[in-house]
Order: structure tokens, then sequence, then C-alpha cells
């Protein structure tokens, strides 16, 4: 991991609080990179909860081959996606 990118993730892990993150988020991201990275977590908890790739493509407006990168992810034993998502939502949707 390069310098500068390892800087920027000391950086998020540091911001502790939702609403500095939002801060962070609105001051160093455009509004259509904080919607892509809201589509791809939307993505990957669909694909979590099991919906098929179709009905997601078709729900949000996207092709097959950004949905496959996530599915991908998710199949990996050792995927912290995965792991956030079962943590976060398992409880819930009792998966």
């Amino acid at each position: 991991m390069d310098t500068e990118y390892k800087d920027l993730i000391e950086v998020f892990s540091a911001t502790n609080n939702p609403e500095d993150m939002a801060k962070l988020f609105e001051e160093m991201l455009t509004p259509s990179e904080r919607k892509a990275i809201l589509l791809r977590w939307n993505l990957m908890k669909d694909l979590y909860q099991g919906l098929p790739q179709r009905e997601i493509a078709s729900s949000y407006g996207i092709s097959l081959c950004k949905i496959t990168r996530g599915s991908k992810i998710l199949k990996q034993k050792d995927s912290y996606c995965r792991k956030i998502l079962s943590d976060r939502y398992d409880d819930h949707l009792h998966i």
C-alpha cells in the first residue's frame, strides 16, 4: 500500500463520529462520487440479502457487470464486506 493511500485510510479510520464522516465525505467527494459509493453499498446489501442480480440491475438501472464485482467479493470467505454485512444485518434479517 502506498504512503498516500495509507495516510487517507488512517484519516478515515480516525473519523469515528458519523457527522464528521459525513462532512468529510461532503468536502472530499463530489455528489456523483457519493452517489456511486452509496449505489455500491446498496447493491452489496441487496446481494447479501439474496436478491437476484437481474432484479438488482433492473432496480438501480445498472449493468450486470457492476453487480458481478460485488457478488465475487461476497463469495470470498475472507471478505471484509461480507463480515460487515453479517455483523450489521444478520440479527435483523435472520439470514
